[in-house]
């Protein structure tokens, strides 16, 4: 299955929100996917820390996909496996 098959359970534009809310707005949103589902987010920046974070985090495993990488507005597919 292509990542243009995979419907995302949600899209989270965090490009409003603070930037202190915006990692723990996106970690509380997919520690609500089920295994095998995604979610898109969308952010004004590529958000490193965040996938450094998602890397360091061993409860469960995550799939990180760049559908857009800037340079005004970066798109990331994350999966919760």
């Amino acid at each position: 299955m292509s990542l243009d098959t995979i419907t995302p359970v949600s899209t989270l534009d965090v490009r409003r929100l603070p930037c202190e809310l915006r990692r723990a707005t996106i970690i509380e949103s997919f520690d609500a996917l089920e295994p095998g589902q995604s979610m898109e987010i969308i952010n004004n920046f590529d958000p490193v820390p965040l996938r450094q974070h998602f890397e360091e985090r061993t409860l469960v495993g995550f799939g990180w996909d760049y559908l857009e990488q800037g340079p005004e507005i970066w798109r990331i597919r994350l999966t919760r496996r």
